[in-house]
């Protein structure tokens, strides 16, 4: 070898054990990165579906209760552990393993915006991906009403301030979950000649709504419908 084919692989060697030293190595112990994607609240396919999921993904088991005798809170922050509103909640988990109250609330509130949106632009077509067949006609009913009148709706969300599950059930293979959203929005309607006839387009108002979404568990569709809305208090 000449000299410099010699200062070539030392230097080689050199830089080898440089990036070595500041990237480490594999082990085969390291796990994947999660897919992006799955971290993502999804919004709505391309048919305006917005699925509430319950899977869970790369999520660690649950470590064991130092105590055997002492049960492990599944819903600790959702619902009071042997309260009624946890029984319900392990009746769906029963139903269905796939399910995880974090992320259904997660989704809940992607399709709360979604839908409050859709219903003030006058969106059927979302609505009818998201809403059960009688809660549609209800809205649709309310859509061709405004539209007869000539008004047009403005909405625009600030926050969503809180969403919590208050009740939970299985009928007849049907899970039931109802929330109760609070949040802040801008709100007004205006007539044919733009004047505002209803709300205030430069003020914050505060809504509280309590809506039921609900899933045949014996299908293989993984998507809640909204089945009842009702103002909260």
């Amino acid at each position: 070898m000449d000299i410099y084919t010699i200062i070539f692989l030392a230097l080689a060697v050199f830089i080898f054990l440089r990036l070595r030293s500041v990237l480490g190595q594999r082990t085969g112990d390291e796990r994947p990165p999660m897919n992006q994607a799955a971290r993502d609240v999804v919004r709505g396919g391309p048919d305006n579906v917005v699925p509430m999921p319950g899977t869970v993904i790369d999520q660690a088991p649950l470590a064991p209760s130092a105590d055997p005798a002492t049960p492990v809170d599944r819903w600790k922050g959702i619902a009071e552990q042997g309260s009624a509103l946890a029984q319900g909640l392990d009746q769906i988990a029963a139903s269905d393993p796939s399910f995880d109250a974090q992320h259904f609330i997660s989704g809940a509130k992607s399709a709360y915006e979604m839908i409050v949106l859709a219903f003030a632009n006058g969106e059927r077509r979302a609505l009818k991906d998201l809403l059960s067949s009688e809660v549609y006609e209800g809205f649709d009913s309310a859509i061709k009403e405004r539209e007869q009148r000539g008004e047009k709706v403005e909405t625009r969300f600030a926050s969503i301030d809180k969403a919590s599950i208050v009740n939970a059930e299985v009928r007849d293979k049907t899970a039931q979950i109802t929330l109760r959203f609070v949040s802040q929005m801008i709100t007004a309607t205006r007539g044919k000649d733009g004047a505002v006839v209803d709300g205030n387009p430069d003020k914050l108002a505060d809504v509280t709504d309590i809506w039921t979404f609900a899933r045949d568990i014996s299908s293989r569709d993984p998507n809640w419908k909204l089945v009842g809305t009702e103002s909260g208090h």
